[in-house]
């Protein structure tokens, strides 16, 4: 670093082909406009919802959040930064604070709704994108923030809120009149926080669909009602109504499952992709429910003018401090420094060989 720049690292993926991806250097220019911050980040994490992202890139926008050049994504990722330089009116240099980067070391962005909470990026490419996204919430007004926690909250806050939404959407909505929801990809840490929000509540039975060298960790799990395996779906019962909630993304499991349910398939909802190699719309008009992507920032959004300004962090918060205790005996958290980590992980977690019970914390600076 000198007087005028800082060098920055950021982990690009091609956004034709996932598996390809590059290390790329450039710099900042530490000359900022009126409004500019720098974050250094310190670590983010990697989950399966990175890869979700790639995948729904360009349908739902994350492409959007951290322009690359042609053909190059930045997948975001949840972390935690320090502002390293501030040209901006009430928000300090040394000031730690939590939200959604880029998998880089550094980030600019132009701060605008400052307040005591946090700030948001109104940089001019983040114009029509989902605001949640572009929060950074200081830590300093987080009453439950421990740094000594900070792996935790970053691998299972976002995909905890939206498991949180995802039920709470359907809650909102009677269930649709189901008695059960079809979890697939059950051993992913979004499928654990979703199970833990059905049986939170208790009105409907959570059933975990997962693969045979998963079965005996789901099962140990606690969480579902029921475990099946992909090839024992007969298993199910399929006479009671029920929402799928696809986190797997697979076609051709969605597809059976469609067939084999019928009209007793009241909701359908797209989520993940841990199957992304099979990854598409329905082939066919399918019986039941039409299968509809499911965005969590659209239920934030009805909760918040529901239920006013800080009532949905309030009850987020306090599932989400229940969720960590069961989490906390399942997750090893990991953590992993440079580039070289960074790439291998990421594959590990594209092609499927990540343990689920491993929680990835990267940092793209040398430890």
């Amino acid at each position: 670093m000198n007087s005028s720049t800082i060098s920055v690292t950021h982990f690009e993926v091609d956004r034709a082909d996932w598996q390809k991806t590059r290390i790329h250097e450039d710099t900042i220019s530490t000359d900022l406009a009126d409004d500019e911050v720098i974050l250094s980040v310190e670590h983010f994490a990697l989950t399966t919802n990175n890869i979700t992202y790639a995948v729904s890139g360009d349908a739902l926008g994350y492409w959007r959040f951290f322009p690359s050049s042609e053909g190059w994504g930045r997948i975001p990722a949840m972390g935690y930064a320090d502002v390293v330089k501030s040209n901006a009116e009430g928000i300090e240099v040394g000031e730690r604070v939590w939200g959604w980067f880029p998998m880089s070391s550094h980030l600019k962005v132009k701060a605008g709704g400052v307040s005591p909470f946090g700030f948001k990026d109104v940089s001019e490419h983040r114009a029509g994108l989902a605001p949640i996204y572009a929060y950074f919430e200081r830590t300093s007004a987080n009453p439950f923030y421990q740094r000594s926690e900070e792996a935790l909250d970053m691998l299972l806050r976002g995909l905890f809120t939206t498991s949180w939404l995802v039920e709470d959407f359907m809650a909102d909505n009677d269930f649709f009149e189901a008695e059960q929801f079809l979890i697939t990809s059950a051993s992913s840490k979004t499928s654990m926080a979703l199970a833990f929000a059905v049986k939170e509540r208790g009105k409907c039975r959570a059933i975990g669909l997962t693969s045979a060298g998963n079965k005996a960790f789901v099962e140990g799990l606690g969480l579902y009602d029921e475990v099946h395996t992909y090839d024992q779906l007969e298993g199910l019962n399929a006479q009671s109504a029920a929402i799928l909630v696809d986190m797997a993304g697979s076609t051709t499991l969605r597809e059976g499952l469609h067939h084999q349910f019928q009209d007793y398939l009241v909701q359908s909802c797209l989520i993940g992709a841990t199957h992304h190699d099979d990854f598409g719309g329905a082939s066919e008009e399918l019986p039941g429910a039409k299968p509809t992507f499911f965005f969590a920032p659209t239920q934030a959004q009805k909760r918040l003018q529901d239920w006013g300004p800080g009532e949905l962090e309030k009850r987020v918060a306090k599932s989400l401090q229940a969720f960590k205790q069961v989490s906390d005996k399942i997750l090893s958290v990991v953590n992993y420094s440079g580039t070289d980590a960074m790439s291998e992980n990421y594959q590990r977690m594209l092609s499927g060989e990540a343990s689920p019970s491993e929680g990835i914390v990267l940092t793209l600076k040398q430890a």
